[in-house]
Formats: C-alpha cells, structure tokens, sequence
C-alpha cells in the first residue's frame, strides 16, 4: 500500500545535506551568478528564497546586495537556526508555499531551488510564484529531472523512473527509508508546470562554463577539466539530444518575455519551447 504524501515538516531534522553549511553557500554563488547573467545585479531588489530552511542560501542574496531579503519555509527548526544566525539581514517566514504571505507583483527575485519534488502540489506554489513576481521580475529554478539515473536523494539507480509503491519497496530493499517520498518530472512535465512563465535554460551555460557560474562545484580535477572542455565545444544540437536525461535543469522564468543580460558565453542560454 502506499504511503499517503503529506508536507515533509521540520525537513532540516532529517535531512543533514540542508545543514551542510560550505555546500549551501556553494550553491548560493551559482544561483547569483546565473542571475547577475540574466537580471544584473540584485542591489536593492526584493529577493525571496522559497524553501530556505536553515537560510544559508538567503543569507548570500542579502549579502549580493539585496534591498530586502525574505526566506519562506514550513521546517519551523530550519527557520529558528536561521533567523538567530542571519535574521539582522533575511526577514525569515514560516509560510506554505501555496499560499505565499506577500502582496501580488510584491518581489523582484525568487529562488526555488531543488523545491518542487519535496511539496505535496508543486503546480499550486508555482501559480503562487507567478502571483507574487513583479512583471518584470525573475524566478530562478533548480529542478531534478525524473530521468536522471541515479537519483539524487537516496542515491538508487533508476529509483524516480518507478512508479510509487515499486519506489518504497526499492528504498526499503536498501535500508534507505521506508518509503519515497519524492515525486520528480520529466522535463516535458516541468515545461507544463512552467507554462504561465517564459523560460530560459542555464543547464548547459553552466555545465560548459562552470568557472564562470559555479566555482570548484562541478567537474573537479583532471577528468572534470575534460569534460567542460568536451561541453564547451561540442555543437548544440548534439547537446540538446542529451538534455532529457540531464540530472538536474537549472532555468530562469519571467512573467514577460526578457532576455539575458550577460556577456556571451561558448555554449548561450536558450529558450525553453513552451507546452
């Protein structure tokens, strides 16, 4: 039988990966480049983090230079370790993401970063994402694909391909869990959920070029330097065949149609065909 999906309350408590402080603010430094790449700078915008919990990743969009920094969670631990830590600079808000506690067109910049997958209706946070943006304002998304192969959580092959109750019996075979709780998508299903917006992709600008969006994040070493290097020169059109089993997208969504700000780069971002 499986397990009914209900919101996963006090994530951080279970979860060590959101406490891990270096890796957070790794993370952080590529969201803000790939924002700078398309917006600009972030000073004096209204910038909130949706999913923050402990608030590492809020607390670097404040230090960009933000006017007025919020972070949104429902892990009530994750919010009380990070406002006694940051509060000075993040306004932190325990809230639902489907029912944001702001004004519409209210904020300028909002981060989702590997969100979706962990909340009960990812397609109501995001029409509530779409509510608050301003017009002209951008949402930046991390999102897990469903055909990534090995999965990113409980590091099983295959694991998100298998339907729900297959899934709990392959995480229990394990010893992971006693069941999977998270709920991934194609990328055709993430254009569905995104359709209100219009999307670019930064999935592979980063991957080819990840000095300039990600630091030592990616591809470490010798074999990494290879690799960029294969990323960087190899034709588009051969690159977007392997973008439906890419592990992870990394987009920016605006309400109106915009274009990159940024300089030119080997491999640019482009469009996201919309549903």
């Amino acid at each position: 039988m499986v397990k009914q999906r209900v919101a996963q309350l006090e994530y951080s408590e279970f979860q060590s990966a959101m406490l891990d402080e270096d890796k957070r603010r790794r993370k952080a430094a590529k969201i803000i480049a790939v924002l700078e790449h398309f917006h600009g700078p972030l000073a004096g915008l209204t910038v909130g983090d949706v999913g923050c919990s402990a608030g590492f990743i809020a607390d670097e969009l404040a230090r960009a230079g933000a006017g007025r920094t919020l972070g949104i969670d429902i892990d009530v631990p994750g919010l009380r370790r990070a406002a006694d830590r940051f509060g000075e600079r993040v306004a932190f808000v325990c809230g639902d993401g489907t029912a944001l506690p702001f004004p519409d067109g209210s904020v300028d910049v909002l981060v989702f970063n590997h969100i979706y997958e962990h909340v009960v209706d990812p397609d109501a946070v995001v029409t509530e994402m779409h509510r608050v943006l301003s017009d002209d304002g951008v949402l930046y998304l991390g999102l897990g694909n469903r055909l990534g192969v090995m999965e990113p959580h409980y590091k099983l092959p295959f694991l998100s391909y298998l339907p729900a109750g297959a899934a709990d019996r392959y995480v229990r075979a394990f010893g992971r869990a006693d069941h999977y709780y998270e709920r991934f998508r194609t990328r055709r299903g993430l254009r569905r959920m995104l359709r209100a917006f219009h999307v670019w992709d930064y999935t592979l600008p980063v991957l080819a070029t990840p000095t300039r969006f990600a630091g030592g994040e990616l591809f470490p070493g010798a074999a990494g330097r290879a690799v960029k290097t294969v990323l960087a020169r190899t034709p588009r059109p051969v690159l977007r065949l392997l973008l439906p089993l890419v592990p992870t997208y990394l987009w920016v969504a605006t309400k109106t149609p915009r274009a990159p700000v940024g300089a030119a780069l080997p491999q640019p971002p482009e469009r996201v065909r919309p549903l």
